[in-house]
């Protein structure tokens, strides 16, 4: 909420007052950097703490923007965050997953609002069992201080599960859910991951998520392949889709009664540079977390491979000077494939989100389409907060978000060139 705009004079000259919200943005990478830009253009917000570990992508970012200002923290200190947050109303949390609860716990400790791109692993052993204490024992916290907390607000989780939710509106009982992603953008040099690679290989390398028959089940990693034919990806041919370890089928199925319909089966499928990468890596053992014993060494298989892994490119220079190298395609689709019925009658919803490629977020906004689609599915969550758009108090992850807000979402979108096209066919 926007509490005032005022101008008051000092020392001969006026000066403009506005009182908004106080952000502190954790991580300022390609999500939280996205999210600082778009925040800095919001009436609704009227400081940033752009904070990091890593000093020069703090100073680039808080050079670029107006309300902002720079703060290096220790993610490893609670202290460390709980000062940085100081008076804040929300944190943004762009971090990796191992420092998730010490953010949480300075949220709760700061009294703020807090919203992070995934959900963390590090509460329990078993990733699930991290996820349910999220919902079951952090929930209650923030609703005690009456505050919110909303994880999975990337792209994917994030956008894709408003998508979805748009997707099983249109239906009377839901009864399988696919999602869907193919990200087909390739540079000519060597660079398989748009995004973290620690994450994208430690994703790649374990098994995947699904809902079969209304219960969680783990399946293999590149299993159960699906063929698509999207023609407006110019790949002049179907593409194959296989399993992916991801958030969504798990939130989808603590969530299935509620806020999908019953939905019985749930399978995250993903496509692409990425997975052509890493498959064959997979199969040989070279993702394996294992120390092995090598001509009297001990390596662990993981960890070489990783280190010969370029990281995700995030500065504006970088990426430029990959775009000028040439690329070898810039496509990709996310889809959302909702069966169920309608009407007594058997019926399929897709529902296609369209987005900038990478030459055009960079044109847009100087950035790749990766950052750009997570970056800014993310900004429209923090926009949401920001203005206060959010009844709910407790935590929730983006696939609990009400109709209404679905709608508000997708509105906002809209003008960043996020839209969604869908078809409703009987079956």
């Amino acid at each position: 909420m926007i509490l005032f705009i005022a101008e008051t004079k000092q020392k001969g000259k006026m000066v403009t007052i506005m009182s908004g919200k106080k952000i502190l943005i954790l991580g300022v990478g390609a999500q939280g950097s996205t999210v600082a830009q778009r925040m800095d253009e919001d009436p609704a917000v009227a400081e940033i703490i752009c904070a990091d570990r890593d000093i020069k992508a703090v100073d680039e970012i808080v050079g670029q923007l107006k309300k902002a200002r720079g703060a290096q923290i220790d993610a490893s200190d609670k202290d460390s965050i709980a000062a940085a947050a100081a008076d804040a109303d929300l944190i943004v949390n762009g971090l990796p997953l191992r420092w998730h609860q010490n953010v949480l716990d300075a949220a709760l400790e700061v009294k703020a609002n807090y919203q992070d791109f995934a959900a963390t692993d590090a509460l329990a052993d078993e990733w699930v069992e991290s996820i349910r204490i999220l919902y079951d024992v952090y929930g209650p916290k923030f609703e005690a201080i009456d505050r919110l907390a909303i994880i999975g607000t990337g792209s994917a989780p994030g956008l894709i599960c408003a998508a979805t939710r748009r997707a099983v509106a249109q239906l009377d009982t839901c009864d399988t859910i696919y999602n869907i992603v193919y990200e087909g953008v390739e540079a000519k040099r060597f660079l398989p991951f748009w995004w973290s690679p620690i994450t994208a290989l430690n994703d790649m390398s374990e098994r995947a998520y699904a809902v079969v028959d209304g219960e969680l089940v783990r399946t293999e990693p590149f299993a159960l392949p699906i063929q698509r034919e999207y023609g407006y990806m110019g790949l002049g041919g179907p593409v194959t889709l296989v399993e992916h370890s991801h958030d969504e089928p798990v939130h989808y199925w603590f969530n299935k009664d509620t806020h999908f319909k019953g939905v019985r089966n749930v399978y995250f499928k993903y496509g692409g540079a990425g997975v052509d990468f890493s498959k064959p890596l997979y199969r040989s053992g070279l993702l394996s977390h294992k120390a092995e014993n090598v001509n009297g060494s001990e390596i662990t298989p993981f960890d070489v491979v990783l280190n010969h892994v370029p990281p995700a490119p995030k500065y504006h220079d970088e990426i430029e000077e990959i775009i000028q190298e040439g690329l070898v395609s810039d496509t990709g689709c996310m889809v959302i494939e909702a069966y169920g019925k309608k009407n007594g009658k058997d019926v399929l919803v897709t529902v296609h989100v369209m987005a900038p490629g990478l030459v055009d977020s960079f044109n847009k906004s100087g950035i790749t389409a990766e950052m750009y689609l997570t970056g800014q599915g993310g900004s429209l969550f923090t926009k949401m907060l920001a203005e206060d758009r959010f009844e709910q108090k407790g935590l929730i992850s983006s696939d609990m978000i009400t109709d209404a807000q679905v709608d508000y979402y997708f509105e906002c979108a809209a003008k960043l060139d996020i839209t969604l096209e869908m078809t409703i066919a009987e079956q």
